[in-house]
């Protein structure tokens, strides 16, 4: 054989092992990062979900559920958080819908009821249904995380904390933060986007869970390094209970920490001139929205329509 054969050969071999050996090693890495986080959470609770299917392959739709889930809160179960987050894997462009948890809508079976009463009346599945009838969202996956696995996944993803610019001191479950730019680990981060004990309600808090997301997505290219992802990867799907497959969540991880993406688009529902207060219903105090007018607004929103 001759010697410019034999090289190639050699070659072609180290290119096969390499690859096979990064394969190997991302696999593994994986699965240890998922079986290290399982261990420390309760088994998913919303086997039954049956997301969307994807009409463009590009773009994807991910609801986010913030799962209190506190048995002493009389409202234990309900979806503290939630959101709808829209990515396109072509443009790279990043959009979050967040819907406030008092919303009227109508919940099939349960009648008319707020929003958030969805994941406890029948968890992810029938939360999606409702995000469909009420503003036209498909929903292709889901991630529902409660408030113990929040912390958890922020200090793994960003071990050296994410930094804040508090818009105002607040005090929540013995946490103080005061007003202006810091540092804040999981829990700190939790309670800052969980505040909304002032005279804005949930408008405030709304805006300040957007805050967050944003900052989430901008210091994720400095989390963590390429050769942890697969490890951090697994680790998020033991954290979070998900639909979403490892090789989307790796691929949409890629993109974020190597800053691909662009800078985060939010749109909050319901949108201005869009709901009423009402506070004589079964439910409690509620905003009242004219769904017609929210579900055009997240369409051009999610579609780049008009300018909202």
């Amino acid at each position: 054989m001759k010697l410019v054969n034999k090289i190639v050969i050699c070659t072609l071999l180290c290119i096969v092992l390499l690859f096979a050996a990064i394969g190997s090693y991302t696999v593994i890495s994986f699965h240890n990062g998922k079986k290290a986080a399982q261990s420390q959470v309760n088994p998913t609770k919303n086997k039954d979900f049956s997301g969307d299917q994807q009409t463009n392959m590009k773009e994807i739709t991910i609801m986010l559920i913030g799962d209190d889930g506190r048995e002493d809160d009389e409202d234990g179960g309900r979806a503290d958080t939630l959101m709808v987050a829209h990515y396109n894997s072509e443009t790279k462009q990043p959009k979050l819908v967040s819907i406030m948890r008092d919303s009227y809508v109508k919940i099939p079976e349960y009648g008319l009821e707020k929003i958030n009463a969805a994941y406890a009346f029948g968890g992810a599945e029938l939360t999606r249904k409702v995000l469909n009838d009420s503003f036209g969202l498909p929903i292709n996956y889901y991630i529902s995380a409660d408030f113990n696995n929040f912390i958890r996944l922020i200090n793994e993803l960003y071990p050296k904390g994410i930094e804040i610019d508090a818009e105002k001191d607040i005090n929540l479950d013995n946490v103080d933060i005061k007003k202006g730019i810091q540092v804040m680990d999981g829990n700190t981060l939790l309670q800052y986007a969980r505040f909304r004990m002032d005279e804005e309600g949930d408008f405030g808090r709304v805006r300040r869970q957007q805050q967050v997301m944003d900052a989430l997505a901008k210091q994720s290219k400095n989390a963590v390094s390429f050769l942890q992802l697969p490890k951090i990867a697994g680790e998020a799907v033991g954290y979070l209970d998900t639909n979403i497959p490892a090789d989307v969540l790796v691929d949409l991880a890629k993109d974020f920490l190597t800053g691909k993406v662009k800078n985060l688009e939010t749109l909050s529902i319901p949108v201005s001139g869009s709901w009423a207060f009402n506070d004589y219903t079964e439910a409690g105090s509620v905003l009242e929205i004219d769904e017609e007018q929210n579900q055009l607004a997240i369409h051009d929103f999610l579609n780049d329509g008009a300018k909202r």
